[in-house]
């Protein structure tokens, strides 16, 4: 773990044990264990019903006997960084100061690899807290495949500061070179000067649709159904470094090992490559 007093500074030691530049300097408080119940219960409802909102949620969880109001349901969605998807135009507001991007994606085919990233956050549970994953992913999947995603790098978090998507982005540029798009919603991580700048200095065009819209969402929702279902639900880590190496492994078997149905039984490995022109993988 992180020593403070170590000549080694602590953005390196943080490189190393492969945790966020802001991590550094946050002290969690701690939530008590009916709140992680309620909210580890939350996201498993939101997995299943991605279009409730606050008010849905809370007559579900009444439903089966946790009595929550409104407001508690909709101050743990947004701790959890989550919000109900469904059809709307863009009314959201980015943070005070902040540029929004147009979509650019309406009625674009995404035909080859490298053509289009997306990158998006979502909530893990632990047995006593919680952290936050994001990844980037290759929108391309060869016909007839039905959009499955394709994991190019990822991190994960205590805290929903900036600086591990851009850890992620930047591994992901320096492994795969660049794509002609990239694709976010509009939360306050993706619409900073720091993220929109650093896809802007390699010439990336810059793509943002409304935040909660359903229909980019809804492609990586795959990934992440996969990857709570599969791993995160089975387990209960009891550390942030616990969860990450767990998740990581995971990821790896995602991309290179574990047969899609969608891909005709290739992994998400084999689709990516085979699409990259000769001589342009990693």
């Amino acid at each position: 773990m992180i020593e403070r007093g170590h000549d080694l500074p602590l953005t390196r030691q943080a490189e190393l044990l492969g945790l966020s530049r802001g991590s550094l300097y946050y002290h969690p408080r701690a939530v008590p264990a009916v709140d992680l119940a309620i909210m580890r219960r939350i996201d498993e409802l939101h997995l299943d019903y991605p279009f409730a909102g606050s008010r849905m949620l809370r007559d579900l969880l009444r439903g089966e006997g946790i009595a929550i109001g409104r407001e508690r349901v909709a101050s743990m969605m947004r701790r959890m960084g989550i919000e109900a998807l469904y059809r709307r135009p863009h009314t959201s507001k980015p943070a005070d100061g902040h540029k929004i991007y147009p979509y650019l994606l309406r009625g674009l085919t995404v035909e080859r690899a490298n053509q289009v990233w997306a990158m998006d956050i979502t909530y893990i549970p632990m047995a006593r807290g919680f952290v936050y994953l994001a990844a980037v992913v290759d929108w391309f999947s060869p016909p007839p495949s039905q959009g499955q995603a394709w994991v190019l790098t990822w991190r994960v978090s205590i805290t929903l500061e900036v600086e591990f998507c851009l850890d992620a982005v930047e591994e992901a540029l320096a492994r795969y070179g660049k794509p002609e798009i990239f694709n976010t919603d509009q939360g306050s991580q993706f619409t900073s000067a720091d993220f929109t700048g650093l896809l802007l200095e390699n010439a990336i065009a810059i793509s943002m649709d409304g935040r909660g819209a359903w229909r980019d969402n809804v492609f990586v929702e795959r990934l992440w159904r996969s990857v709570k279902y599969e791993e995160v639900y089975l387990r209960a880590y009891d550390s942030v470094g616990e969860a990450r190496a767990a998740i990581g492994r995971y990821l790896d078997f995602y991309n290179r090992k574990r047969p899609h149905s969608s891909l005709d039984a290739r992994t998400p490995d084999q689709a990516y490559f085979d699409a990259l022109p000769v001589g342009a993988a990693a």
